[in-house]
């Protein structure tokens, strides 16, 4: 058998790594294979809390905290083979983990993948989950980081201020040993919150509030186009953002936000994991971002946008950044958006 680890290099077409971590051989595997998520600035097994990032060790000596919520934020790309993410949690995730369906916990009218859902679903869904709005929550994913950090940054732009992701995901939490629980969790469980979300009861506890400035919609982004007072990041593929490869969602235009720069989400990672701030920062100046300037974080479908965003904020406490939450599959999906190509 072939198993690919979760820190695999991924094809430069694809819209998420080819990784993933869903069987228990592979599980296996990586515990037997911690020296792979060592990078230069940082050391397994350390145990830190950011205001965004928690390492596993934090997380393992907090499980069964009453005020702490963990939540596996697993999404893959549709057709790309890696299985169905909530069966792979019903077989085993971190102990005392729900799930979080971002694809039905989600405005399904839109037409879009996974867009925001209202304010009475988002915190209908929240109730559902056992999650208070001062409750420290805690999402993960099963590659590493990928759409974990579009979770965190859902509970931020909801009003949540205590929220962070997992160091590494699921495949770092294996290779430093600690264990998964593996009884078998119920459909109800997984179906709970995104019937909340999809049929929201009159009253709920949770309390969401829409940050509006830490999202764009089509108007506005089509708006900056000609004052350019905020500037738009792409972390699409570079073969995505030039058009030099077809989109993987047929009928989808190629190329980019006119103005746009590019920084592929993959080139802030190490192993899964967020480069040191230095490395991040040279990244964004060698695309030609300029970090003073408000930015707009863009991709396919605002998943690893959100990755930008949490790279981000690793750079400063404050930043000056939204996400475009409709991305590529609105912009390029219509034929009265223009359009640049090339580099």
């Amino acid at each position: 058998m072939q198993i690919t680890p979760a820190f695999a290099k991924c094809s430069p077409l694809a819209a998420q790594p080819r990784c993933w971590l869903g069987s228990s051989r592979v599980l296996s595997f990586l515990a037997r294979s911690k020296r792979f998520f060592t990078r230069p600035s940082s050391q397994p097994g350390r145990n830190f809390m950011s205001a965004s990032i928690v390492s596993p060790g934090w997380l393992h000596n907090r499980l069964g905290d009453k005020d702490l919520k963990v939540l596996d934020g697993t999404w893959y790309l549709p057709n790309t083979g890696k299985g169905d993410p909530k069966e792979q949690f019903k077989t085993s995730r971190i102990p005392g983990s729900r799930f979080f369906d971002m694809d039905n916990i989600a405005d399904k009218g839109s037409g879009l993948p996974h867009m925001l859902p209202s304010e009475q679903a988002f915190a209908a869904a929240a109730d559902s989950l056992g999650i208070a709005n001062d409750s420290q929550v805690v999402v993960y994913d099963r590659s590493g980081l990928f759409s974990a950090a579009r979770v965190w940054w859902t509970f931020k732009v909801f009003g949540h201020q205590k929220v962070a992701v997992l160091d590494g995901g699921l495949p770092l939490w294996v290779s430093e040993g600690y264990k998964l629980e593996e009884t078998p969790a119920s459909d109800d469980e997984l179906e709970g919150p995104m019937q909340a979300a999809q049929h929201p009861p009159a009253n709920v506890h949770y309390s969401a509030q829409l940050q509006k400035a830490e999202v764009r919609t089509l108007q506005q982004v089509l708006d900056n186009i000609e004052g350019q007072q905020e500037l738009v990041v792409d972390a699409r593929a570079a073969a995505r953002f030039q058009a030099t490869a077809p989109e993987p969602r047929p009928g989808m235009r190629g190329g980019h936000i006119p103005h746009s720069k590019n920084v592929p989400f993959d080139s802030l990672l190490t192993n899964g994991r967020l480069k040191g701030p230095e490395e991040m920062q040279a990244v964004f100046q060698t695309a030609g971002v300029d970090l003073n300037k408000p930015l707009v974080t863009s991709c396919g479908t605002g998943v690893t946008a959100s990755v930008l965003a949490l790279a981000l904020h690793q750079l400063s406490p404050n930043p000056q950044v939204a996400v475009y939450d409709g991305s590529w599959s609105e912009w390029g999906s219509r034929h009265d958006t223009p359009i640049e190509t090339g580099g």
